[in-house]
């Protein structure tokens, strides 16, 4: 068994799990698949992508902003087609 300590840093300490994948059959590929996407799912390579180089305060909220808007237009797409408009 691998276990990868990849921690979310804005989670509480108490809620940190490292990520944890089995290896079956020394099938290090299909582990590997399942670590990434467990990675995926959690944020964590965003995260780093955004840790790469400081970002500003303003820059910040200013995407922060945005991200919402996004996600406010895409929830509400899915709700007219839903309802059938």
């Amino acid at each position: 068994m691998l276990i990868f300590p990849v921690f979310l840093q804005n989670k509480p300490k108490e809620r940190r799990k490292p990520l944890q994948v089995t290896v079956r059959d020394n099938n290090v590929d299909q582990a590997l698949k399942a670590l990434k996407k467990k990675m995926q799912r959690e944020g964590i390579f965003r995260e780093m992508k955004l840790r790469r180089s400081y970002e500003k305060p303003s820059e910040r909220k200013a995407r922060e902003k945005a991200e919402a808007i996004r996600r406010a237009r895409k929830l509400e797409r899915k709700r007219m087609e839903r309802e059938g408009f």
